[in-house]
């Protein structure tokens, strides 16, 4: 069946839901994006000054051999680098993971957090599932390490208390106990600094992480794109999306980005009071993104480091990245200028602050980031409404409610904020999303990231492959879709994989 698909976003969901499409040789699709270009919450922004900003920190990593493609085929010089990310506390900075640096501390404070962790090593014993995150941190970590950095920390980057938070999000996004190994760096006084699934990772060589989607999305045939066009209304009776311009356009199948409640506040038609009401259940927080360029290089106790963590209250904001360590071109001049930005949470209950900007000046001296205001020569601030998707309690069981419903209605929600599963909202995972819906649509095939997030963070999976074979990339130019050559391949995947799920 050559089923009419509306794609609502051109972030990597949006992105990877058409390029799919475009692989596969359906011609019947239409991606619609309410801003300038594509990217989304991926987009990285230049200012006044010349320098370039993404919105937050940005880690490529990847899970897929597809990811690995779509990046591959997008752009073509990288820059490749160990990632070494820190914490500021009690005015120093110690390695991350916290909990395998505590050597670090005050003598008092190391000795607090190896009780607490003894502590929730018996507890662990006991065998209690975790009903809430916080109910995690105290089991895994006790309560030196929790209050020291866990709490404060994720109040600062969540704006919520861990509390209301359930732990089903956790996987591999927080480090858990090695306490074998904690003991060996304390004995041995050994730094221990490279941790994770993005332990290493690469930037794009110009332009930022938006380079990726834009560049993304010039593979696709340019008359099916259509920027500046935001989508107001869906009726799901008859099967028509609305824009902002009065456009309509039927449709047999959505493929939508946009936050989920903001989606659900915008579907008409018969029956659907109760997934409609679910959208003021949803629970996100914003975020600021700050940036400082500053004439000079950088300081010498920050060579190296990508990332840093501020769980004190000394600083408003919870990261701080140096951008210009990325890449070199993310500053106006290259070899004369350095970068550093940061990010700030804003929730209902973690009021917006009056000035961002002056205010993150203030923390970057406090927490010696900077030595003075002098060497300042662009200050950037743009605020995210949708910064973070709260994975607060009872979120799975709403999802488990109205995702049904909306796949009744041939609406696949997908994506950081169209999913609202912050466990699979990297930009791979977010990818995938789009890539797998697309398979669903149009071959029935099962789901894998949105639906078993634990599944595919614990492996890489290669079973699905972007290829640009010879005749698509002699056609793209006159955005002709490719349906030769080694695209047949494509057929043999799908096989492939409805062979397993029937397994």
């Amino acid at each position: 069946m050559d089923k009419n698909i509306v794609i609502i976003g051109a972030g990597p969901t949006g992105i990877g839901a058409a390029l799919r499409l475009h692989q596969l040789g359906h011609r019947n699709w239409t991606l619609l994006e309410a801003g300038p270009e594509a990217g989304g919450l991926a987009s990285t922004v230049t200012d006044s000054k010349g320098f370039l900003w993404d919105m937050g920190g940005h880690v490529i990593f990847s899970h897929y051999k597809y990811f690995d493609d779509v990046l591959d085929a997008s752009v073509p010089s990288w820059r490749y680098h160990q990632r070494e990310s820190w914490v500021w506390i009690k005015e120093r900075f110690l390695p991350y993971p916290f909990q395998n640096n505590i050597h670090r501390l005050p003598p008092a404070d190391t000795l607090r957090c190896i009780r607490g962790l003894l502590s929730a090593e018996k507890g662990k014993l006991l065998g209690t599932r975790p009903r809430s995150f916080q109910d995690w941190i105290d089991a895994n970590f006790g309560v030196g390490i929790a209050e020291l950095f866990l709490n404060p920390y994720n109040m600062k980057v969540w704006g919520f208390s861990p509390n209301s938070m359930t732990a089903d999000w956790m996987g591999e996004r927080v480090p858990t106990i090695d306490l074998s190994r904690i003991v060996e760096n304390i004995l041995l006084d050994r730094d221990d600094v490279s941790w994770g699934p993005n332990a290493q990772f690469r930037f794009p060589e110009h332009g930022g992480t938006g380079a990726i989607w834009r560049s993304a999305c010039s593979l696709l045939p340019q008359e099916r794109v259509h920027c500046n066009t935001e989508v107001v209304e869906i009726d799901c009776d008859r099967r028509d999306v609305t824009t902002k311009s009065s456009e309509h356009l039927s449709y047999d199948c959505i493929l939508n980005t946009m936050p989920l409640d903001v989606l659900l506040r915008r579907l008409r038609g018969s029956q659907l009071d109760g997934v409609m009401s679910a959208a003021d259940k949803l629970v996100h927080s914003s975020t600021h993104i700050v940036g400082l360029g500053m004439d000079g290089q950088v300081p010498q106790h920050l060579e190296g480091k990508c990332w840093m963590y501020f769980p004190e209250d000394d600083c408003p904001f919870y990261r701080a990245t140096v951008f210009s360590h990325y890449s070199s071109a993310n500053v106006a001049k290259p070899g004369q200028q350095w970068s550093l930005m940061f990010e700030i949470c804003e929730s209902s209950q973690q009021p917006a602050l009056a000035d961002p900007v002056q205010a993150t000046i203030e923390g970057a001296l406090n927490t010696g980031l900077i030595s003075g205001r002098d060497s300042i020569v662009s200050q950037f601030h743009i605020r995210l409404e949708y910064g973070y998707p709260t994975p607060f309690l009872g979120r799975n069981e709403l999802l488990d409610s109205v995702q049904p419903q909306l796949r009744e209605r041939a609406i696949y929600s997908r994506g950081r904020f169209g999913g609202w599963k912050y466990e699979v909202g990297n930009q791979d995972h977010s990818l995938m999303q789009g890539v797998e819906a697309v398979d669903s649509m149009l071959f029935d095939v099962e789901e894998q990231t949105y639906f078993d997030p634990d599944h595919v963070n614990t492996k890489k999976d290669s079973t699905r492959r972007f290829t640009l074979c010879r005749d698509l990339l002699a056609q793209n130019a006159a955005r002709v879709p490719c349906v030769t050559g080694s695209c047949k391949e494509v057929t043999s995947g799908i096989s492939n994989l409805q062979s397993s799920n029937r397994r």
